[in-house]
């Protein structure tokens, strides 16, 4: 049996979006899978041939949103990850501009056996065909004119063409969209090699999966239409044909192809908006893929039970609310103390200018326990952890002016004598004393607890009161108290 070894090959044009994670998650799915069952491999190719639009920046924006979705690769680009190095392999360079003699070697075999052949019409000769097929209402096909030529490899601004059947079909089996069959009529000698060296996508995809042994091409079914082109160079070139699935689009819930105003950014902006990586895994793998009911897997859990036969072939639908539950359920999931490591950045991020960098992230954790049933990202838990590690607090001025009023002043010089009086009892005791002097005074505890809430926040939405001042402590809880205090005296 062939080892499975599969590839995910972004272009460096933009950032990781969502239909290029799933696609590499599928693909490092089934590679994990296999090696689970034996060996198999997860290649990272960068194909950068777009050398206006390739950019570092969006190579590192690549290989970080991988890093962060826990995508390790066994070959390609050399990084660290979790304090360990991956990449490399034996089949580098992983960039296609650091390819270009691999590609010039496989062009001149296709030549030398008549498979292929070197082009010089110009631009505007082409330009010429093309309205005159748009004059007489056809499409336009490059009509071979340099087939026979025999063009030297120093002819001026030549570039290479792929020789395409005339007749025949071409049929494979998709492991997604079952057989699919293109006549050859409908092809023309397609453009392999620039006059520059680089590769155009078919042939540069081609060659690399060769060189670099890859047995199934998994990829987006926009690609369905290379697919014919790229089978008939493999076998020109005399090589096996890799298996394909081709994974059907993702849509927006307009039903068109999913974009930006449909809230699909990218994987990192995922990270940056406080999304757990499991839940954006989570999410991903269920557009598109199914295991009878179940809504939530880790990661392990999809590794063991990823397979191309519940795969479907329409269309799944972006949903990002769907996204938000998902997330909330990790978040109730996720041991604390890693929820702390993932919060801790946000905080610093969004807060630097009322927090330390060298907060403590066993007190952290400690403080984001009460906030684990409600919220739906960590972007939430980094706001609302930010008032325990700050010397005062910030009052929201609505919240201020409805709770801190000249009549809440007795309520919040009772509240601050009880804290005094019962802290070192704890939370359950503090919340007793309080439900007590609530009814002494003919109160509900909501409107004995809401001044002090918004005194010792800032807000009207905290985590449960009691453990909040505990949290606090007692200095910081009665400091905050007289802050609002001094703020009815002062009639602010």
């Amino acid at each position: 049996m062939t080892l499975p070894r599969v590839r995910f090959a972004p272009s460096p044009t933009g950032y990781l979006h969502i239909g290029g994670a799933r696609t590499a998650l599928f693909n490092w799915l089934f590679a994990r899978r296999a090696r689970a069952e034996g060996k198999g491999a997860f290649v990272l190719r960068i194909e950068d041939t777009d050398r206006e639009r390739s950019t570092e920046a969006s190579v590192q924006a690549i290989l970080d949103g991988m890093r962060w979705m826990g995508l390790d690769w066994d070959e390609g680009p050399e990084v660290q990850m979790d304090g360990r190095k991956i990449g490399g392999g034996p089949h580098a360079p992983y960039f296609q501009t650091q390819r270009l003699s691999t590609y010039d070697r496989y062009s001149e075999k296709l030549i030398a056996e008549g498979k292929a052949y070197r082009c010089n019409c110009t631009k505007s000769e082409l330009d010429i065909l093309r309205e005159q097929a748009q004059r007489e209402k056809r499409g336009f096909k490059y009509p071979g004119i340099c087939r026979e030529k025999k063009l030297s490899k120093d002819t001026s601004g030549a570039i290479v063409r792929f020789r395409m059947p005339d007749e025949g079909a071409t049929t494979f089996n998709d492991l997604v969209k079952g057989a699919i069959t293109t006549q050859h009529k409908e092809l023309q000698d397609e453009v392999i090699l620039r006059n520059d060296g680089v590769p155009l996508y078919n042939f540069g995809a081609v060659v690399d999966d060769v060189e670099m042994g890859i047995t199934l091409v998994a990829r987006g079914d926009d690609h369905v239409v290379n697919t014919p082109r790229q089978i008939l160079m493999y076998q020109a070139l005399g090589f096996p044909v890799p298996t394909f699935a081709h994974l059907p689009m993702i849509l927006g819930a307009d039903k068109q192809r999913l974009s930006k105003r449909h809230g699909a950014v990218s994987v990192l902006q995922y990270r940056d908006d406080g999304y757990l990586p499991g839940a954006l895994v989570n999410y991903l793998v269920r557009l598109g893929w199914s295991h009878g009911d179940q809504e939530i897997f880790t990661l392990e859990e999809l590794v063991e039970k990823f397979d191309w036969d519940h795969v479907g072939a329409t269309a799944g639908v972006f949903n990002p609310e769907k996204l938000l539950w998902l997330n909330q359920q990790w978040i109730k999931k996720t041991p604390l103390n890693e929820l702390a490591a993932q919060v801790k950045p946000l905080m610093i991020a969004r807060h630097s200018h009322k927090i330390t960098p060298d907060l403590d992230l066993n007190r952290l954790a400690l403080v984001l326990a009460p906030m684990v049933e409600r919220a739906k990202t960590l972007l939430e838990m980094a706001d609302g952890a930010v008032t325990f590690f700050e010397r005062g607090v910030t009052f929201d001025e609505a919240a201020a002016k409805k709770h801190l009023t000249a009549e809440a002043k007795t309520i919040l010089e009772s509240a601050r004598a009880l804290i005094d009086a019962r802290f070192a009892e704890g939370g359950h005791a503090l919340e007793a004393a309080f439900r007590d002097a609530a009814a002494a005074q003919g109160l509900g505890l909501g409107k004995l607890a809401q001044p002090v809430r918004v005194a010792v926040t800032g807000t009207t939405v905290s985590p449960p009161l009691f453990d909040t001042i505990v949290l606090l402590g007692r200095e910081e809880s009665l400091a905050r108290i007289d802050a609002a205090l001094a703020r009815i005296g002062t009639g602010a």
